[in-house]
């Protein structure tokens, strides 16, 4: 019987709103991987938009959690981070990537802390600094433009894009030390958007776009993170990975922007969870 893949999926949780472990939970297990949680924080809803939401920190909880899984003698194929509140939290989720980093197993970052050319209000203009500590950790990062011009230290400019932009900010951003890069928000026009991939050891840079639907949606960044890791653990290379995941991500944006529903509560990805497992070949 075929090995089935683990994941340590460390995110916060937030109870309504569709995005961090709500997202990367059921995206996972979907695609047949065991997917264990190790949650930085509970909100009871995200914080997108929404007034009034509760907030327990768990940063005194992390090493403590990792410390009982790692009594268990637990293994993990991917160990991958998302939102992260505070510096502290950015240490100790880099000293549990050392803790269960393995030969063969992946360690996926998505580096949160930014959008539309500014860093998130409740991050100081130093937080960049350390996030890019552990980004050098990683094997795969996933920032958007944003993101990747503050790790790198590269002026923020607004899009459409030029590729010469894009490979710069790719290439840069390989230098940190992850071996592949995915680059999302990537444009060159009004009419498509989607993301960008860099393989640092190949030299290989692909393009993945798709249908521009406009609009901001949240969590769509935890939809394509978490598809894009689920592809790369059922085998998939890097530029076939990131198709699947713009794909699911933009077809899980057009079901919301038809319905009409409240784009603070996060996008369809459920009803797009079988044509998923097909791209997965997996139904």
């Amino acid at each position: 019987m075929a090995h089935q893949k683990r994941v340590a999926a460390i995110h916060d949780i937030s109870g309504f709103g569709k995005c961090s472990l709500t997202v990367a939970l059921p995206i996972l297990s979907a695609a047949g991987i065991e997917t264990a949680v190790m949650p930085t924080a509970v909100l009871s809803t995200h914080t997108g938009g929404i007034a009034g939401y509760t907030y327990r920190d768990l940063t005194g909880d992390l090493r403590p959690y990792a410390q009982h899984w790692k009594s268990l003698s637990l293994k993990f194929d991917a160990l991958y981070s998302g939102f992260l509140g505070s510096f502290e939290q950015l240490d100790i989720v880099g000293e549990i990537f050392d803790e269960f980093r393995e030969r063969d197993n992946i360690i996926l970052v998505d580096p949160v802390m930014a959008d539309n050319g500014e860093l998130y209000k409740i991050f100081s203009p130093e937080f960049p600094a350390g996030m890019k500590k552990l980004c050098a950790k990683a094997d795969i990062i996933v920032p958007n433009i944003t993101e990747a011009a503050l790790l790198v230290g590269e002026p923020y400019r607004p899009g459409p894009y030029k590729k010469e932009y894009v490979e710069l900010l790719l290439q840069k951003l390989g230098d940190i030390g992850p071996r592949q890069v995915v680059l999302t928000g990537t444009f060159f026009d009004d009419k498509e958007l989607g993301a960008a991939a860099y393989d640092r050891e190949t030299g290989d840079i692909s393009y993945v776009l798709a249908d521009r639907i406009e609009g901001y949606y949240h969590g769509t960044g935890d939809v394509f993170g978490s598809a894009l890791l689920a592809a790369l653990l059922n085998n998939f290379g890097l530029p076939q990975a990131v198709g699947i995941a713009v794909g699911y991500t933009t077809a899980s944006i057009g079901r919301t922007f038809r319905a009409k529903t409240d784009i603070r509560f996060g996008v369809d990805f459920e009803s797009g969870v079988p044509q998923f497992l097909k791209e997965l070949k997996l139904a």
